[in-house]
């Protein structure tokens, strides 16, 4: 592929920022114009999916090829739905039911949701093996803690992604599963052997390059057996000689959130997207906190003084260009071929529009595990009272989706009652079990948590909670590690279409799910 224009522009060629608000600003729209390569949408720029689509035909009306990317895992991470949550069960989820062809399934329904609203390119999936129950930034996220199952639901994902004409990228390369620190924070170290690494944080990605994933996203780790002081996003050694040339990846490399601790701490904004460059990354997400033409005039700049300089090779950049270029025609080409194109340049077709997947709720159905020893416990009798104990959350999820079961019983069951309580709202108090049990009476009781094997104070406070009331229900909307009370149930993730599910479990109600409504340009 030839590469064409000025220095300027082929630096800008190779970003992908975010911006704020619902329609394309000015300066994106001129940018397009000048080179820009493709732009990263968060949860602040999405209300609905006609509105998306409208974003996007305004991006395309600048650059028919722009590359239009999002995070949506289809989990307890979700741009698209963050306002309502996701219709459908996430990775760990999906991984408990154990089935590549209902991955495949539901990969597919998102890829067309997608594509149809203008989307070409999904920061999904988590090829992570989260073999870390301590992990506080992947978790329900990632497919499992065993290398092979994560590695067939990856391939899956990927397919059906692809399927539908978006490109899907594994992350976080070369692994993020066994860490105890979150990158957006400060670089975690993996202090694993290369034998250890190639048994198991690289067996899903080589799943993913056989199933033909467009896009490879970098993690921001130090992994000294592979490259003692770079982290992966800045290391030739693990992009180049790893991902590149043993691992035989052609496809496009993008950095995660490049503004994250775990390489801006150390090199700086400018200087870890230099590096990352000059390592082999061929795209620079940025704007998930610095969403301004000021932060992306800085990065083009600091580009294109590098390649004059000689820190960037000139080669490098163009070799980046192309990669971009031939992502964005293959998306294009995809898009028209399977008919999601028109749809998207129609930007009002609200009758295709819908915010919620029939397919993920019935897969969500397929996860929820129960685990009892008081069979008459459910369904509940009457209404209950729900307590949702509220960790931190990470950034990657957000803030801004709900989660929980109060809202979904009180659907099923009028009357139901809750409440949310975090640590702070039990700290220093002599018995944190009454302001749980203030409110709920005789009647029946559910507490709601989320890895509760990392959290103490949910563990305590749950204990002294059991002890007085043995037939409380307990639902775990984290990892299952551990397993309290006698009516236990575990949903393998947040999402609404978990939520949903147990809480048709507790009900006792087939009701299926109201049919997905149109949704107001």
């Amino acid at each position: 592929m030839s590469i064409h224009g000025d220095l300027p522009e082929l630096a800008a060629a190779v970003l992908q920022p975010g911006f704020v608000g619902t329609s394309a600003p000015d300066w994106v729209r001129r940018w397009l114009g000048e080179g820009l390569g493709g732009v990263a949408l968060f949860a602040r720029n999405v209300e609905s999916p006609a509105q998306v689509a409208a974003l996007t035909a305004q991006l395309r009306a600048e650059n028919p090829d722009v590359i239009v990317a999002i995070d949506e895992e289809a989990g307890d991470v979700t741009r698209f739905e963050s306002r309502l949550g996701s219709s459908r069960p996430g990775n760990l989820a999906l991984g408990a039911i154990d089935d590549p062809e209902l991955t495949e399934t539901v990969a597919r329904d998102l890829g067309r949701e997608l594509a149809d609203a203008g989307i070409t390119l999904d920061y999904a999936p988590d090829a992570d093996v989260n073999n870390n129950p301590a992990n506080p930034v992947i978790g329900v996220r990632a497919f499992g803690a065993e290398p092979q199952l994560v590695a067939r639901h990856t391939a899956a994902f990927i397919r059906g992604l692809q399927d539908s004409g978006v490109a899907g990228c594994a992350k976080h390369f070369p692994g993020h599963g066994d860490t105890a620190v979150d990158s957006h924070h400060d670089v975690p170290l993996i202090a694993k052997s290369a034998a250890e690494l190639e048994a198991c944080e690289l067996v899903p990605f080589r799943s993913a390059i056989a199933a033909g994933a467009q896009v490879v996203m970098t993690g921001h780790l130090l992994i000294p057996a592979y490259d003692p002081e770079l982290p992966a996003t800045l290391s030739p050694r693990i992009l180049t000689g790893l991902l590149r040339e043993q691992l035989g990846f052609d496809g496009l490399i993008v950095t995660d959130g490049i503004e994250m601790q775990g390489v801006r701490r150390r090199y700086g904004l400018t200087g870890a997207t230099v590096r990352a460059l000059a390592a082999g990354v061929d795209a620079i997400c940025v704007g998930g906190d610095h969403a301004d033409e000021e932060t992306a005039t800085r990065l083009r700049d600091a580009i294109v003084a590098a390649v004059r300089s000689g820190e960037l090779p000139e080669e490098r950049l163009y070799d980046a260009v192309a990669r971009v270029r031939r992502l964005a025609a293959w998306t294009t080409r995809r898009q028209i071929e399977t008919g999601a194109r028109a749809i998207a340049d129609a930007a009002a077709q609200t009758e295709v529009a819908v915010l919620g997947s029939t397919v993920g709720f019935a897969a969500a159905r397929r996860a929820v595990k129960v685990t009892t020893s008081d069979a008459t416990t459910l369904p509940v009798a009457t209404a209950p009272h729900v307590v949702e104990f509220a960790p931190p959350r990470n950034i990657a999820i957000g803030s801004e989706t709900p989660w929980g079961l109060g809202a979904p019983l009180a659907d099923l069951l009028p009357g139901t009652t809750s409440r949310r309580l975090t640590a702070d709202d039990l700290a220093g108090l002599p018995d944190p079990a009454e302001p749980v049990l203030a409110g709920a009476g005789e009647r029946p009781i559910v507490l709601v948590v989320r890895d509760v094997h990392r959290h103490p104070w949910i563990a305590e406070t749950l204990t002294r909670v059991l002890a007085l009331r043995p037939d409380a229900i307990v639902v775990e909307m984290g990892i299952p590690e551990t397993v309290l009370g006698g009516v236990h149930i575990a949903t393998f993730g947040a999402t609404r279409a978990l939520g949903r599910a147990a809480a048709e479990i507790i009900a006792g109600v087939d009701v299926p799910e109201p049919a997905p409504q149109p949704v107001a340009a």
